[in-house]
């Protein structure tokens, strides 16, 4: 499925036994990341106060979006938190996704699956997701950061073995959530929710029950400590934020608005209904249908009442540089940076953006947007790709090959990483800062050969 929620990082997945999931060997699936600036942030902000609790530094956990509507979600790599959007869609209020995120938080606090951590801690969360998939090579990629994995069935462990979780870590993982939000004064009643759900799965057969359940074993004495910390914590009646009560309705029905087929989010947001989050979904899900007058109209007019939100912005400038009106996409993404400086998403965007107007007037702009995006994100082969066409446009040889060799090596491929790096070497100064990153390079390269 091609969702192009700002970029989507595409696996095509051809799989013998995936993740012990019960289906046939000749199973075909699609596995995505997902980008998205306004999913991301809204996550981070139910995330950021239990990292904090955890003694973790919140932003040295990073949160990736898995395009897969089972209930799921996972750590690996050590700081790295998956969440599936079946989790965000199937949930029935933000305080059930916050339950889960703090038992994730536990997982990464607890230091388990510590065995496969090592392997995972250097790798690009494609190559973990791949990885747990089963994944024996990552063979390519396309626009934005789109991967793709083949997998050859039996060349690694499926994901039961993988990313499983022991009764006794899962209790522990339970209890650290449940400390975790006492600590940040929120109630645990959402987690107790989601576990009801699992609890209702265990009568499933085991091919018809979503992974998080296959991963994470449940019991009955888990649920009954839980009820028992529901029933006697002092936070257990708080109603969550305003603010998160807003900013989840708005987030479910972006996200449903683009994975849903245009029916499917009228039938869940109708004309009739004319709240914020509904005709959010539905500007979406008209742009997704390619009809660009009526998601412009309805964008328009959210934008008309919250002039200072730059998600409407940046939904703007989405719609119309992605049906070739890439000129008049400027000053909407111009106004969202405004509004959002700190975005390097928004930033990597903007610059892709400026280089397809093919004005030469404009790749200064494009390449300092997107190293702008780079410090925030440096490990995004995306944003290399366009800095590395950016420069070449320029006419800047040396730092166009130095750019591509760390996108290479991003992506694994180190015989480009070698070639890259070693043309780079050739055409910056010799002891210069681009001939030292070169340098650098070149060792990452022999080290992984």
């Amino acid at each position: 499925m091609d969702i192009p929620l700002k970029r989507t990082v595409a696996f095509a997945v051809a799989v013998a036994a995936l993740l012990a999931s019960g289906l046939p060997t000749h199973a075909h699936a699609q596995i995505s990341l997902i980008r998205d600036a306004e999913i991301e942030n809204t996550i981070r902000a139910y995330s950021a106060p239990l990292f904090r609790a955890a003694g973790l530094n919140p932003d040295d956990v990073h949160i990736h979006l898995v395009n897969d509507r089972t209930l799921n979600a996972f750590v690996a790599g050590g700081q790295r938190l998956f969440i599936n959007t079946g989790l965000i869609l199937e949930s029935k209020h933000a305080g059930q996704l916050i339950g889960v995120i703090a038992h994730e938080t536990g997982h990464i606090a607890g230091g388990h699956l510590a065995r496969i951590d090592e392997q995972l801690r250097s790798s690009s969360a494609q190559q973990i997701l791949a990885l747990i998939l089963g994944a024996a090579a990552a063979v390519g990629t396309g626009r934005g950061d789109v991967g793709a994995a083949v997998i050859a069935g039996g060349a690694t462990t499926g994901l039961r073995t993988l990313m499983s979780y022991s009764r006794t870590q899962e209790s522990a993982a339970d209890q650290a959530a449940m400390t975790f939000l006492d600590r940040t004064g929120q109630s645990a009643h959402g987690l107790l929710e989601f576990m009801e759900i699992l609890r209702r799965q265990e009568l499933l057969s085991i091919s018809r029950q979503d992974p998080y359940l296959r991963s994470h074993p449940l019991s009955s004495e888990r649920v009954k400590v839980l009820e028992n910390f529901v029933a006697n914590s002092p936070n257990s009646q708080k109603p969550l934020p305003a603010n998160f009560l807003d900013s989840y309705a708005r987030m479910k029905a972006k996200l449903l608005a683009y994975v849903y087929p245009l029916g499917h989010t009228l039938n869940a947001y109708p004309e009739t209904d004319t709240s914020l989050p509904a005709r959010y979904a539905r500007a979406v899900g008209y742009y997704r249908a390619a009809d660009l007058t009526k998601a412009l109209a309805i964008v328009d007019g959210l934008i008309a009442e919250n002039p200072n939100d730059p998600y409407f912005r940046e939904l703007k400038g989405q719609m119309l540089f992605e049906n070739q009106r890439g000129a008049e996409s400027l000053a909407s993404y111009r106004e969202a940076l405004r509004l959002l400086p700190k975005s390097a998403l928004l930033h990597a965007d903007f610059g892709r953006v400026l280089i397809e107007q093919n004005d030469p007037t404009l790749l200064n702009a494009a390449i300092e947007h997107l190293r702008t995006a780079l410090r925030g994100e440096p490990m995004s082969p995306f944003t290399w790709r366009q800095l590395a066409v950016a420069y070449g446009r320029s006419g800047d040889a040396p730092n166009s090959s130095l750019a591509l060799a760390e996108e290479a090596i991003l992506l694994g491929k180190t015989p480009e990483a070698r070639y890259h790096a070693g043309r780079a070497e050739k055409l910056f100064p010799r002891g210069s800062p681009g001939w030292l990153k070169a340098q650098d390079i070149l060792e990452a390269a022999r080290i992984k050969k």
